[in-house]
């Protein structure tokens, strides 16, 4: 199977579960009892067949194909989701599910953003439309649900503002992940899985073959600034195998790192503004449990220092923007394309496959007079 089966406990049940290729197998409600009958299971004969009756089996033959034919990135975006979507409905038949299943799941995770529900519903239809195109199911009840358009990604830092920001952070190996990320335009996952063997030091460039670049359609090139060109001579020198970029305890960094690390950043600068704005973390943390379900209508000598610090770090987020390495990448595009670019240029340099993406995800530019004005006089030669 694509993902291995794990155990898991339904409150409701009071019981254990697992589902082994597509069947869902009640373990009881003791524990040790039920994990032993789980090795039980595990121990027997795979099947390899799918049954066209548990949409858990389609999910698990969808993930298996991914990962051999996609990135192990993409392979954990959908294994994620689905496994969520299994786990709330684990005896669904293909033949059963209809579009309220997908939004009703969808609707139930209250804090998710709008991009994230859009993420959710893609995620299911792109299996099922799989399914059909394999051959296992003959119809694609999903075909029609609507995904939620994607919110704006209008996040955008100026070069003055990013020379600021590299201040802010005290470790070296997060400024230079951050500071070639702001200066090559490259993609998260790029950044991330970049090693020695991709770095051409003579072409001043890095260089991932079809097979490792998304899409898997041409080898995918990312040209080095001279900041990203020296980063990249002194990690390729230190780390000759593995990952280029790594964190100050060498290891590689991962997406959750990096995004805790950017969390980080937001409390420190919120803190700081909150500091030169005069407003006391106390009367914000009281303001935090009105708004905080686990902590409502407690005073703050009632509150665990878990619970302090968490209302603090949510007071903190409010002062300060969160960044991350896609708005690092949002901002070389529009600042290129401000700076007078041209928009193929651009498309090419970002690792675009069709460059109409371009005027799709940058159109905010349209709505920037000081650019548009420059770019109409531009155009008459003034």
């Amino acid at each position: 199977m694509a993902r291995l089966p794990k155990p898991w406990y339904r409150q409701d049940r009071l019981a254990w579960f697992v589902t082994i290729a597509g069947v869902r197998h009640n373990l009881g409600p003791n524990k040790k009892a039920a994990f032993d009958q789980f090795y039980e299971l595990m121990r027997k004969p795979e099947k390899k067949t799918v049954s066209a009756k548990a949409f858990a089996a389609i999910a698990d033959a969808f993930l298996e194909w991914v990962q051999k034919n996609r990135s192990l990135d993409t392979y954990e975006w959908y294994r994620y989701r689905l496994e969520r979507f299994c786990q709330r409905y684990p005896d669904l038949a293909i033949s059963q599910l209809k579009p309220f299943h997908v939004q009703q799941w969808v609707d139930s995770y209250e804090a998710l953003s709008r991009t994230s529900k859009r993420n959710y519903v893609r995620t299911v239809k792109r299996c099922v439309k799989w399914a059909k195109q394999q051959g296992y199911t003959e119809q694609n009840p999903v075909e029609d649900l609507e995904a939620p358009g994607a919110e704006s990604r209008d996040l955008t830092i100026s070069t003055d503002d990013f020379r600021v920001l590299l201040t802010k952070i005290p470790d070296e190996a997060m400024r230079e992940l951050c500071l070639v990320a702001f200066e090559t335009g490259c993609r998260p996952q790029e950044i991330l899985a970049v090693e020695a063997r991709h770095f051409e030091s003579e072409n001043e460039r890095w260089v991932f073959p079809v097979k490792e670049a998304k899409g898997k359609k041409a080898p995918r090139i990312v040209y080095l600034s001279q900041d990203a060109l020296r980063i990249s001579k002194k990690l390729a020198a230190t780390y000759p195998t593995g990952r280029l970029f790594r964190n100050s305890k060498g290891q590689a960094w991962t997406t959750s790192a990096v995004n805790c690390s950017f969390c980080r950043l937001q409390y420190r600068t919120g803190k700081e503004a909150m500091q030169n704005q005069g407003v006391k973390l106390d009367a914000a943390i009281l303001e935090e449990i009105k708004f905080d379900e686990e902590t409502i209508g407690k005073k703050l000598k009632d509150l665990t220092l878990s619970q302090r610090r968490r209302l603090a770090n949510r007071a903190y987020a409010r002062y300060a923007t969160k960044y991350s390495l896609y708005a690092l990448r949002h901002s070389w595009a529009t600042n290129a394309l401000r700076s007078g670019m041209d928009a193929l240029t651009v498309a090419i340099l970002m690792g675009h496959s069709d460059p109409s993406t371009l005027s799709k995800v940058y159109q905010h530019l349209a709505h920037s007079p000081e650019h548009m004005l420059k770019q109409a006089r531009k155009a008459l030669g003034q």
